[in-house]
């Protein structure tokens, strides 16, 4: 453990380096010695900024000799199936009625094809399941697909065909 400073030392550092001698040299208590002196007086006064670097010093050497813990990371590749999305535009009630549908072909990420969406007005739930077969039918010639997976409800607002007549309803109403 490191020796307590001394408090006359500790005293001094308030004191011009003029007045310091002259209260603790020959003239005063006679404690004084210069070369020893101006050095603790110096090391006192800086003390806290002399130890704060030292222990940043330390810490940065510590730092360097400890090895970082790194963790592995990699990835597998994982053969993803191409799986078919469908999208189907109705309002929330089970019954409400299907304003249109849109399906697309996912590998993974990729997107690989987009069916172009249609308006299901006027059809029949024999109709769109007729058409949702002959679908079904291109896409597993294609890509082996040989059903949807679980369809995605969208509000009929969102209906991304062009001529939708629900797009001139919007505009009207936001007037």
């Amino acid at each position: 453990m490191p020796l307590a400073p001394n408090p006359i030392c500790l005293k001094c550092i308030d004191y011009s380096r003029k007045e310091a001698k002259q209260i603790h040299g020959p003239q005063g208590d006679g404690c004084w010695k210069d070369n020893t002196c101006d050095r603790k007086r110096n090391h006192y006064r800086h003390r806290k900024e002399s130890n704060a670097k030292r222990r940043g010093e330390y810490a940065d050497q510590k730092a360097k000799t400890t090895p970082e813990k790194t963790t592995e990371t990699f990835s597998i590749p994982v053969q993803a199936p191409a799986v078919a999305l469908l999208f189907l535009y109705k309002e929330k009630p089970k019954d409400a009625h299907l304003h249109a549908l849109a399906i697309s072909v996912w590998e993974g990420s990729e997107k690989l094809v987009e069916i172009e969406a249609i308006h299901c007005m006027g059809m029949t739930n024999t109709q769109v399941n007729r058409y949702l077969k002959e679908v079904l039918r291109v896409l597993g010639e294609r890509f082996g697909i040989t059903e949807f997976e679980p369809p995605i409800r969208l509000e009929p607002t969102e209906c991304e065909i062009a001529d939708c007549p629900l797009k001139d309803k919007r505009h009207v109403h936001s007037a």
